[in-house]
C-alpha cells in the first residue's frame, strides 16, 4: 500500500455546504415545514413615546382565518424579573419585553401579533388594528442625545468594552506639540442588513415543549433565554438554526420576533411562525451612531508625543451598549503619551448593538483617518508615519503580542498594490476627469478563544461525523468543521459529515466576534484526536500488529482514510480494518476545548490580535464629485489560514462592508416622527456590483502557536476594520478635502472645501 496523501487544513476546499445552499435543500428559519402551523404579522407602535390607551381590534378580527390577536392585555404568564429575560450577551439595563405592558419605548415596538390561519390574512388584519396612544416627548436625534450623555458607572470588563488606560500626560504633551491635529469625526447610524430577515418557527408539541426555528448567533443562549423568560425549562425547548442568512451581529441576541413567536405558541397551544418585515427589520439592532473628538501631538518628522481619544455612542433609554471605541490607537501606535474617555448617549431607540467588528469598525476607522491627517501635517508619507510609529507591544496594556506581523503586512500589500508609484500631493494623480487617490489604513481586532464542546462519531464503514452546538452564520463553520476533521484522522470531506447548529448538540458558545473558526476547530481536533487514540489501542488487535512501536498518535500518520507509522509509511492499515479487527461498530467520544488556566495566564500576559493593511484606489469625477473604489489591496496577518478559499471569502465580504461604511451606509431618523425613514434596501444603501471593483487579499505569513490551540486568529470582522479609512483617505488624496464624517457622500464633497490649490 502507497504512503496516505491528505486533505486537510491550508487546503482551499469548496464549502461543503454549498450544494444545499444553491439547490435550495438548506432550511432557513422560516422554512421548515410544521404541521398545523399559524402565522402571526406584528403590528408595530407608530410613535416612540408614551403609553397604549386602547386597542380597537374587531375589524382585524372579523377578517376570515384569523384566529387570534395577542397583546400586553392577553399575552401568556411570562417572567416579570429583568434578570429572567437577560440573554447570553445580555448588557447594562432592562432588557425589551415585548407585550410586558402599555409602554411605548421606541417607534416600531411590536404592540400586537395578528396569527391567522394563513399569512396573507394575518398581513391584511394586523393593517386593520387601531390603536390609541398619549404620546410623550421624544428623541431620535443624536446631535440632541450628546446634552444628556454620561461615563456607565458599570465600566468593567464585558463582552465588547474594555476601559481605556491612559499613560503619559497627554494634555501636556499635546499642548507642547511641534504638530497637532485636532478634529471631530462621526459615524452615522447603520442597520444590520441581511439578506435573511429576523423569522422564527415555533413547533409546538402536545406535551408542552416546543423546538424553535430561529435566525439566531447561537441556540444554547436562545435556548436558555426562552426557558428563563417564559418559564418552561430547558428541557422544554430546543433551539434549532442549522442554516443562517446572514446576521452581521444582529442575531447575537434574541430578538423580537421569537418572543411574539413562542407566546402565540403557549397561549394558542399550536405551531407559529412569525417573521419580521423588512422595514422591521430597522425596528431592532444596529451600529451606534458616534461622535469622536481626537487630538493628536507629534515632533517636526511625525513621531506621535500625544493623543488624546473622547468618543460618544448612542443606546437606548432602557439599556447601555458600550464598545470598544477609544482604545484601537492607544494600542497600536507607540506613543508616550495618550488618554481616552468614553460616554453612551440615550436615544428613544432600540438599542444599539453589535454589528460586524463592534467597536474597531468604528474607532479604529475613524482614529485611522486623524493618523492620515497627521502624515500630511508633517508632510510624511501615509505608511512611512505608520511604520515611524509601530509599536511591537501592545502599547496601552504594555504586553507583548502573540505574534504581530503588521510591518509583513505593510511591506507585501504596498508592494502588491505598487505604492511606490504614489505621488504625494493632493490632486496630483489624474486621468481625463477623473482625480485619482491612493489611502492607506491599519486594521486591528481581537484573536478570541471560547469553550467549545465537540462530539466525534467514527463508523465501521469509514464514515465520520462531528458535532457541536456552533453556529454557522455563513462564515463556513461547517467547512471548517470537516477540514480539520479530515486534517486529524486523514478522512476523505466527503466521508465526513458535519453536524451544528441544534441546542441538543455539544456545548458552544453564540457565534460571533470571529472566534468561532478557533474555538469549535480546536473542539473538533481535540475529539478526533481522542478517536485517533482508541484507533492506535485498538490495532493491537490486528493480526501482525503494522502500528506496534508507535507509542502515541504523534507517531502516526492518517490520511486517505488509513493509518501509517511515520518512520515506516509502508506499515499501514485501513481505519476499516482496524475497527473490523477490534470487533467496533463505532467510536463516540466528547471533548471541549478550554484555554484552561494557563492559557487564561497567558491571556492576561499577552496579548492577541489579527492585523491588517489596507490599499486604496479611488476615482473621484471632478465635476460631479462621485466615487469609485476601483482597487483594494487587504493584506492580512491573522495565524494561521484553515481554507484560503473561505478565508478569502470572508475578507472580500468584510472590505465590500467597509466600502459601505465608506460610501453608502446611513440610516435617517425624523425627529419629529422619532423613526427611521429609509428602512428599506431602495433608500438604504448598500454596495451592489457596480461599487465594488478589484479587491485582492493577501494572507502574511504568521505561526502562532499560543494564540489558539490551532494556531488560527479568525477573519470574520478584521476585514471590515480600517477599510472605510483607507478609502476616505483615498478620497483626500485625490481631492485634497478632509471629509471626517462617514459615509462620504457627494453632497459632503460638494460642501467641502480643498485643503491644497
Amino acid at each position: 500500500m502507497n504512503a496516505p496523501a491528505k486533505v486537510g487544513i491550508g487546503t482551499p476546499l469548496s464549502r461543503v455546504d454549498g450544494t444545499e445552499k444553491v439547490t435550495g435543500t438548506a432550511k432557513y428559519a422560516a422554512e421548515y415545514n410544521v404541521p398545523d402551523l399559524l402565522y402571526g404579522v406584528a403590528v408595530s407602535s407608530r410613535i416612540a413615546k408614551g403609553r397604549i390607551t386602547a386597542l380597537d381590534e374587531e375589524a382585524a378580527r372579523a377578517v376570515p382565518g384569523v384566529v387570534d390577536i395577542v397583546s400586553h392585555r392577553n399575552r401568556p404568564k411570562q417572567a416579570w424579573l429583568d434578570r429572567s429575560w437577560k440573554d447570553e450577551l445580555s448588557i447594562p439595563g432592562e432588557p425589551f419585553k415585548a407585550f410586558h405592558d402599555e409602554q411605548i419605548l421606541f417607534a416600531g415596538q411590536p404592540i400586537a401579533v395578528v396569527i391567522a390561519e394563513t399569512f396573507e390574512a394575518a398581513r391584511f388584519a394586523a393593517s386593520l388594528v387601531e390603536v390609541s396612544y398619549t404620546e410623550e416627548a421624544h428623541n431620535i436625534d443624536f446631535e440632541a442625545s450628546l446634552a444628556e450623555k454620561f461615563t456607565p458607572s458599570h465600566l468593567k470588563r464585558r463582552n465588547n468594552y474594555h476601559p481605556p488606560k491612559n499613560r503619559g500626560n497627554a494634555d501636556a504633551a499635546f499642548k507642547a506639540a511641534n504638530l497637532t491635529v485636532e478634529g471631530e469625526y462621526h459615524l452615522a447610524t447603520e442597520h444590520h442588513n441581511p439578506m435573511e430577515m429576523h423569522a422564527s418557527t415555533v413547533e409546538w408539541h402536545g406535551d408542552g415543549s416546543i423546538t424553535v426555528f430561529d435566525k439566531i448567533q447561537g441556540p444554547q443562549g436562545d435556548q436558555a433565554y426562552l426557558a428563563s423568560a417564559f418559564g418552561l425549562g430547558k428541557k422544554n425547548v430546543r433551539v434549532v438554526n442549522s442554516y443562517v442568512g446572514g446576521a452581521f451581529g444582529s442575531g447575537l441576541r434574541p430578538q423580537w420576533q421569537v418572543q411574539l413567536a413562542v407566546m402565540a405558541a403557549i397561549h394558542l397551544e399550536r405551531s407559529v411562525r412569525v417573521v419580521m418585515t423588512r422595514a422591521q427589520m430597522f425596528t431592532h439592532a444596529h451600529r451606534p451612531e458616534c461622535s469622536y473628538s481626537i487630538k493628536l501631538g507629534a515632533e517636526h518628522n511625525g513621531k506621535l508625543s500625544a493623543m488624546i481619544n473622547s468618543a460618544t455612542t448612542s443606546t437606548s433609554r432602557f439599556e447601555s451598549n458600550m464598545e470598544d471605541i477609544v482604545v484601537w490607537g492607544m494600542m497600536n501606535y507607540d506613543c508616550p503619551n495618550a488618554s481616552g474617555e468614553y460616554f453612551i448617549a440615550p436615544r428613544d431607540t432600540y438599542t444599539s448593538a453589535d454589528m460586524r467588528a463592534p467597536g474597531a469598525a468604528t474607532g479604529m476607522t475613524l482614529f485611522e483617518i486623524a493618523v492620515d491627517e497627521m502624515a500630511y501635517k508633517a508632510k510624511v508619507d501615509p505608511l512611512d508615519l505608520r511604520l515611524l510609529n509601530y509599536s511591537n507591544v501592545d502599547a496601552m496594556n504594555e504586553t507583548p503580542f502573540t505574534s504581530k506581523a503588521l510591518r509583513e503586512a505593510y511591506r507585501e500589500g504596498a508592494e502588491r498594490f505598487g505604492w511606490e508609484k504614489r505621488t504625494p500631493q493632493p490632486r496630483s494623480m489624474k486621468e481625463g476627469r477623473e482625480l485619482i487617490g491612493w489611502g492607506v489604513a491599519t486594521g486591528m481586532w481581537d484573536a478570541q478563544f471560547s469553550k467549545t464542546a465537540a462530539r466525534a462519531v467514527l463508523t465501521d464503514d469509514g464514515r465520520l461525523e462531528v458535532a457541536s452546538a456552533a453556529s454557522d452564520i455563513g462564515t463556513g463553520t461547517y467547512t471548517v468543521m470537516v477540514q480539520v476533521a479530515a486534517d486529524t484522522l486523514g478522512i476523505t470531506p466527503e466521508h465526513i459529515r458535519a453536524k451544528l447548529g441544534d441546542s441538543d448538540l455539544p456545548t458552544a458558545p453564540v457565534e460571533g466576534g470571529s472566534w468561532g473558526a478557533a474555538s469549535t476547530g480546536a473542539a473538533v481536533q481535540l475529539a478526533c484526536q481522542s478517536v485517533a487514540k482508541q484507533l492506535l489501542k485498538a490495532a493491537e488487535k490486528i493480526e501482525g500488529k503494522p502500528l506496534h512501536g508507535a507509542n502515541s498518535i504523534d507517531d502516526l500518520v492518517f490520511a486517505d482514510g488509513a493509518i501509517a507509522l511515520k518512520t515506516d509509511p509502508s506499515r499501514i492499515v485501513t481505519i476499516t480494518d482496524v475497527m473490523k479487527a477490534a470487533g467496533l461498530d463505532r467510536i463516540e467520544v466528547e471533548e471541549t476545548a478550554s484555554p484552561g488556566i494557563s492559557g487564561m495566564i497567558s491571556m492576561m500576559r499577552k496579548s492577541r490580535n489579527t492585523h491588517s493593511a489596507i490599499f486604496c484606489e479611488v476615482r473621484v469625477d471632478e465635476e460631479l464629485n462621485q466615487v469609485r473604489v476601483t482597487r483594494v489591496v487587504n493584506a492580512v496577518a491573522a495565524g494561521r489560514i484553515i481554507n484560503p478559499k473561505t478565508a478569502r471569502s470572508q475578507i472580500l465580504g468584510g472590505v465590500v462592508m467597509g466600502i459601505g461604511m465608506a460610501l453608502h451606509e446611513e440610516t435617517f431618523g425624523d425627529r419629529q416622527l422619532g423613526r427611521w425613514m429609509n428602512h428599506n434596501y431602495a433608500e438604504y444603501h448598500v454596495p451592489a456590483h457596480a461599487d465594488v471593483e478589484d479587491i485582492e487579499v493577501i494572507f502574511v505569513d504568521e505561526p502562532d502557536p499560543e494564540v489558539t490551540p490551532l494556531g488560527v486568529k479568525g477573519l470574520g470582522e478584521i476585514g471590515i476594520v480600517g477599510t472605510a479609512a483607507a478609502v476616505a483617505n483615498a478620497i483626500y488624496h485625490a481631492t485634497g478635502k478632509r471629509v471626517r464624517a462617514l459615509p462620504i457622500t457627494i453632497d459632503k464633497l460638494l460642501d467641502a472645501e480643498p485643503d491644497v490649490a
